[in-house]
């Protein structure tokens, strides 16, 4: 399970979402006072409402957003054949929309494939496996399954990182409710840090490295940054945990053939993505989709070279991992894209840009967004603030990137890890055991602002 991670008229287009609103070719219709353009936004926070709600009421959280997504751009529509030009702008916010929904899609679709074929090779079990035969003490297996959270989401969603390392804490200590407890925490938290100094360890950075405002290796500004952010609060839950050392019996998980060459192909494959980026200025999801292709080739060979009457691989079929993928989250980015598409050429966009960004400044517009997010899911935020498009240096945009990626481990339900683990850790960890921590996470979530600060400000 995955999380995650967008997609101009030309190629270039990739680079922004926002070019739609900030080019003098298109401006938003400024109906935000009119009941129509009043509903379109009643619609847009009712579905979200309903995402929000999800772990309580098992409404899948694609559903409600699709539908609004169609119901905002009737009304949109009907706005903009009222005033002269609106249709051609129209047009052309739908096929900004559209390239940058396509875009990501291709580049999350070909990522989630690669983390299924690893799981379904066992790559995960085995590591699972490994730390439980190990025997560590409770306060090892917080510090170890944290670090490793922190260092496997870069690559691998915090949403696959969050479920696979808890899984691990489950199996391990089920029997210690502190020591879970605590260890989903630290996991929550360190899964969030650990991807907000990738591109590919959110969609936030994704987003924000497609659309040009960092370069690849910019990103890696905020590592210590993000480092800071977990260590805080990490050590203070590290004193809440017991000690002792677990008593669970060791399993034995033997991986599949081609496991190590399918991980080392997904390693290929985020290089070539990178070398699109940097040395060709290509979109990166045309090397995604040329990675893919050895994936393609080499799961063709394990077929082709395995013993007997391929009893062995008679389940491993490339395209099932294909349609294992977290379909639900892919379209959700596409309601979430097309509604802030809709509202931002309304002019709701518009009046927030010129509230936050010219009224409080640039530093207290971004670390707010960054709180909010542990409420709403960073994504809709971040394509918001992708759309309006202010004018922010280098700093400003690696801050926002740094304070949507880590917001949302404020809150439980702020993040998909944390939204996972309360399911897969039911009555343990709960919202309100995340919430007895929140002030030490707020202090992390201080400290790592400040040593951006003090780190990349100049």
């Amino acid at each position: 399970m995955l999380y995650r991670y967008l997609l101009g008229l030309v190629f270039a287009v990739l680079s922004v979402p926002a070019q739609a609103f900030s080019s003098n070719a298109i401006l938003p219709l400024r109906l935000t006072d009119s009941a129509v353009g009043i509903a379109a936004l009643v619609i847009f926070v009712c579905a979200y409402a309903l995402v929000m709600a999800e772990e309580f009421i098992q409404l899948r959280k694609s559903k409600p957003v699709i539908l609004a997504a169609g119901l905002i751009w009737i009304l949109v529509a009907y706005l903009a054949s009222t005033k002269p030009g609106g249709i051609k702008g129209l047009e052309l916010i739908i096929e900004h929309s559209l390239v940058e929904y396509a875009s990501l899609f291709l580049f999350l679709l070909v990522a989630m494939t690669y983390i299924n074929a690893m799981s379904e090779r066992k790559v995960f079990d085995g590591l699972r496996a490994y730390l439980i035969a190990r025997r560590f003490s409770y306060r090892r297996l917080f510090w170890i399954t944290g670090v490793i959270a922190f260092l496997m989401s870069p690559v691998a969603d915090n949403l696959t990182t969050a479920l696979l390392l808890g899984t691990v804490v489950m199996t391990v200590g089920i029997e210690n409710r502190r020591f879970v407890a605590a260890s989903c925490v630290g996991i929550v938290v360190a899964a969030n840090a650990g991807g907000a100094f990738s591109p590919f360890g959110d969609l936030t950075t994704l987003m924000v490295w497609q659309s040009g405002n960092a370069s690849f290796f910019e990103f890696f500004d905020l590592f210590l940054p993000a480092v800071v952010n977990y260590l805080v609060p990490a050590i203070f839950l590290s004193l809440a945990v017991p000690s002792g050392k677990p008593t669970r019996q060791v399993e034995h998980v033997q991986l599949k053939r081609g496991a190590f060459v399918i991980c080392t192909l997904f390693i290929g494959t985020i290089a070539t993505a990178v070398s699109f980026e940097q040395i060709l200025h290509l979109p990166p999801y045309l090397g995604m989709m040329l990675g893919f292709s050895y994936l393609l080739f080499y799961s063709y060979y394990l077929q082709m070279t395995s013993p007997g009457d391929h009893r062995e691989f008679s389940g491993f079929n490339i395209f099932n991992e294909v349609a294992q993928a977290e379909w639900d989250t892919l379209l959700f980015f596409f309601g979430i894209i097309f509604c802030v598409g809709g509202l931002g050429y309304v002019g709701y966009l518009e009046i927030l840009s010129t509230e936050l960004y010219e009224g409080w400044g640039a530093t207290a517009a971004n670390v707010t967004m960054g709180v909010l997010s542990a409420v709403i899911d960073n994504i809709p935020v971040m394509f918001a603030i992708l759309t309006m498009d202010p004018d922010m240096n280098l700093y400003q945009w690696l801050l926002i990137t740094l304070t949507t990626g880590v917001g949302g481990s404020l809150l439980s339900i702020g993040s998909a890890a944390g939204v996972a683990l309360m399911g897969q850790a039911r009555g343990i960890y709960t919202f309100f055991e995340h919430l007895k921590w929140s002030w030490a996470i707020a202090i992390g979530y201080a400290c790592s602002i400040a040593t951006h600060y003090l780190l990349n400000g100049s």
